[in-house]
């Protein structure tokens, strides 16, 4: 057995980023069998997975930045990347709580790795940990931090790493044995929490980094042996906020003192991470569109992700689902409308598509058999073909819908029925699609050649079917014209989808404009919040 080091250096925080997402890789579906609180969704043991994943990702790019011959980056580095890539990639409740007791404990390694240090790291991720969370409860996470921090600094002074995270791992496991006796919910289910769980697994690959052998193990039962949640939760599956709202958030300190406040008369289960001017924001609510907007209040969000508990409650009941819907949306306001659906979202952020990571998340999160994927962006189709064949591998049944365009993807989600076979489905929602012609009206960046001409800087372009096809000088009269050309050729229903800037009186302009020249096709308008284009268009 390899000596024990006098301090956490960066080869050590590598190695203990890859054992935690391989012990994390191994006990997930346990983890995520038991977890009850504070939602009974079933995926605490996978978004730990993906967090301590972001975390691992963004250490291994550090040494790749540093790939200099035989030397190795500063520790303070591999720490700080590992907070950061935890931070950015932090999913759900638990793995938000994880990410922020990560950043409590860099704040601190950084400085020094030694067993002095170590004792004050965990302590102050303890402490930084109950700070974000809103309402913090006892039988839980913070519980199991705050027992593993106690149990460290008890150990006696000149104490070496090992022996203090020896200590921390047992406190932080006697904790977790109690956690049915601290809240209703877990004793009457007869499990343990499960971010307590994840918990002792990441301070365990700690210890195994640290000291270079496993720590003991409590025996986990099959996933099949173990309660199901929706069997073990309180509540029914109506009960409690409808969704579950996550983002990163750049603004100042300042303003996210008063998004607290917002969010926390929303809805609950508020964790609030991060500083230094990025932040990792999770609560549960019923009204999602209001809480991403009080994230536009106080800065900039982004990666914006909603998860409908009303769809996991019933998954927690009967996992896995037979089948789901995933589809990338530009903007939040279709993000929430999909979700109301009853369909899984990835934002695609102007200049920020998502990479096939993302898209394999959402996969997983969809927690089904069979997974209807709508890219909804020509550009994403390799992205998208690239998630769909992991998930596959990963035992996922995956059909890859080519949607070249967000209207394409609402009239496809319109006709998704789960009842029908899944081939069945498929090639309806396929069928749906490919008979909605798409346009969306965008503004000149440059003066440049097109199809239609030539624009200059500022020109308002109508594209349809991603040719430009219409230049005009302002948005109404443009949405006009690309209306006419596309209602030429016929059609039954006009989709318009109005950026955040864009009045009302626009689409009540439009649909009285398709009114009067086309009596017999109805109009339906949506509200696309912060998306790139001014205007989406689709006619079916």
């Amino acid at each position: 057995m390899p000596q024990s080091p006098d301090a956490l250096d960066a080869v050590a925080v590598r190695t203990w980023c890859s054992l935690a997402l391989e012990a994390l890789g191994r006990e997930r579906e346990a983890i995520d069998a038991i977890n009850v609180y504070p939602v009974a969704d079933g995926d605490t043991g996978t978004n730990l997975y993906l967090t301590v994943e972001s975390a691992a990702a963004a250490v291994e790019a550090v040494f790749e930045a540093h790939a200099t011959g035989s030397t190795v980056p500063a520790p303070a580095d591999a720490v700080r990347a590992m907070a950061h890539g935890a931070l950015i990639g932090a999913r759900g409740n638990s793995g938000t709580i994880l990410a922020q007791l990560l950043r409590g404990m860099a704040g601190v390694l950084a400085e020094a790795g030694d067993a002095d240090h170590l004792r004050t790291a965990l302590a102050e991720a303890a402490a930084a940990a109950r700070l974000a969370v809103a309402h913090p409860v006892e039988g839980t996470v913070l519980t199991v931090a705050t027992a593993a921090a106690e149990a460290a600094g008890g150990t006696e002074a000149g104490a070496g790493l090992t022996a203090v995270l020896d200590a921390a791992c047992e406190g932080a496991r006697a904790a977790l044995a109690a956690t049915p006796g601290q809240l209703a919910v877990l004793g009457r289910a007869g499990v343990v929490d499960a971010g307590g769980q994840g918990l002792v697994t990441v301070l365990g690959a700690l210890l195994e980094a640290v000291g270079g052998q496993a720590p003991p193990r409590t025996p986990q039962p099959a996933p099949d042996t173990l309660p199901r949640t929706g069997d073990c939760a309180p509540e029914g599956p109506d009960d409690g906020p409808a969704f579950e709202v996550i983002y990163l958030l750049e603004a100042r300190d300042e303003a996210v003192g008063r998004l607290r406040s917002r969010l926390d008369a929303l809805g609950d289960s508020l964790v609030v991470v991060g500083g230094d001017g990025l932040w990792n924001v999770h609560v549960h609510v019923d009204d999602a569109g209001a809480a991403v907007e009080a994230g536009v209040e106080a800065g900039r969000p982004y990666r914006i992700r909603i998860t409908h508990f009303a769809a996991d409650r019933v998954r927690a009941r009967r996992e896995p689902a037979q089948r789901a819907v995933v589809v990338v949306v530009p903007g939040d306001g279709l993000s929430v409308l999909c979700t109301e659906a009853g369909a899984t979202t990835v934002l695609a952020r102007p200049g920020e598509p998502p990479a096939s990571g993302e898209l394999v998340d959402a996969i997983r999160r969809a927690h089904a058999r069979e997974v209807v994927l709508l890219p909804n962006d020509a550009d994403l189709r390799h992205t998208a073909a690239a998630a769909a064949e992991q998930a596959r591998a990963e035992g996922v049944r995956v059909a890859l819908v080519p949607t070249r365009a967000a209207v394409q993807g609402i009239a496809a989600l319109a006709v998704h029925e789960p009842d029908r076979s899944f081939d069945e489905d498929v090639v309806a929602m396929t069928a749906a699609a490919g008979a909605t012609r798409y346009a969306e009206l965008a503004v000149a960046e440059r003066q440049s050649w097109t199809m239609a001409g030539i624009c200059q800087a500022g020109d308002i372009l109508g594209l349809i079917d991603g040719d430009v096809a219409v230049i005009g000088e302002e948005v109404p009269g443009t949405a006009r014209t690309v209306l006419d050309r596309m209602l030429s050729a016929g059609g039954e229903l006009v989709t318009l989808v109005l950026g955040e800037d864009v009045p009302d009186a626009l689409a009540d302009a439009l649909r009285e404009h398709v009114r009067e020249g086309h009596p017999a096709v109805d109009t339906v308008v949506y509200r696309g919040g912060h998306q790139a284009a001014p205007l989406l268009i689709g006619v079916e």
